[in-house]
């Protein structure tokens, strides 16, 4: 079995509380069931969420080891964390970055992301689908889709 990690950072423990308009409605639980769906036979998922910045990194250290691939929506980590950067620049293997809202449309300081210099997609305001077709993409990285 092959496990795909889904990290999500800071709020987005709040995902269908927190600013439903920019968000919607749907939860973390919905964004796991849905990549779950995403997956062909063989292929996992692990989804985690943090407020802190040490435990996505450790995460993402943790999946040197145990993952096939990195899904990562880094919150307003996004734009701030180069420890981020520099831990996914310590992994080999493949990373999608996602946002749920379209960051290009929102607040200037959003329209940069230290994570996107690692990623080798960047999916932005598709909603909790982003997650899916990030969860697709993975797949065929690695072999399985």
């Amino acid at each position: 079995m092959r496990t795909i990690f889904i990290l999500n950072g800071p709020n987005l423990n709040l995902l269908g509380k927190r600013e439903p308009g920019i968000y919607g409605h749907e939860t973390l639980a919905d964004v796991e069931t849905r990549c779950r769906k995403a997956c062909p036979e063989g292929v996992d998922v692990r989804l985690m969420q943090s407020n802190y910045e040490g435990q996505i990194i450790d995460w993402i250290h943790e999946a040197r080891d145990e993952a096939a691939g990195i899904v990562i929506n880094p919150g307003a980590l996004t734009h701030t964390s180069i420890a981020i950067l520099d831990a996914l620049n310590a992994y080999d293997g493949p990373v999608i970055e996602v946002h749920i809202s379209n960051v290009h449309k929102r607040e200037a300081f959003r329209h940069h992301s230290y994570v996107s210099a690692r990623a080798d997609g960047v999916i932005a305001g598709l909603g909790i689908e982003g997650y899916e077709a990030a969860t697709r993409r993975v797949c065929t990285l690695i072999g399985r889709g």
